[in-house]
């Protein structure tokens, strides 16, 4: 037996609420307010059937460009075969949340910008680039009070 290819297929887990987050959807995704240029994320809410969109758009992120009473439009870039295209979507508030993709970025231009503010002042140069973790530091593990222990395995008994 084949299995189905219907509109929802493969969505048991996806779209299902999450752990103690059932019941009522909370007033704050009503109130929030979106305008055009916001970056969003496609989360679909298995409880509001209407203003659903596909299943192959949950989890992606795009940018707003429309709004409308009860629903915002979303400009996402779908990959079909080697190549991106532009698909707008129309999806309701209850389906989307605001994205923190930019957060970490936009906290780090501001950082530099406080950074170069500072160099310039004292008149020293600042390295703005990020550096990759380095490896932790050699340490010296001391012996005094600190025997070294020889650990062996329990042996197998077999008692019947």
């Amino acid at each position: 037996m084949g299995h189905s290819h219907g509109l929802r297929a493969g969505t048991r887990y996806s779209f299902a609420r999450g752990f103690k987050n059932h019941g009522m959807i909370r007033l704050s995704t009503y109130l929030r307010q979106y305008k055009v240029g916001d970056i969003v994320d496609i989360k679909v809410n298995g409880a509001v059937q209407k203003g659903m969109p596909h299943k192959v758009y949950h989890g992606k992120t795009g940018v707003v460009y429309n709004v409308t009473q009860r629903a915002v439009g979303v400009i996402i870039y779908k990959k079909v075969g080697n190549r991106y295209i532009e698909k707008r979507v129309n999806v309701r508030i209850e389906h989307i949340a605001l994205s923190r993709s930019r957060d970490d970025f936009i906290r780090r231009v501001k950082e530099n910008a406080e950074g170069k503010k500072k160099a310039k002042a004292e008149g020293t140069h600042l390295h703005l680039k990020r550096q990759p973790v380095m490896p932790r530091g050699a340490r010296t593990v001391s012996i005094k009070d600190n025997l070294p222990e020889t650990i062996t395995p329990i042996p197998y008994e077999t008692t019947i």
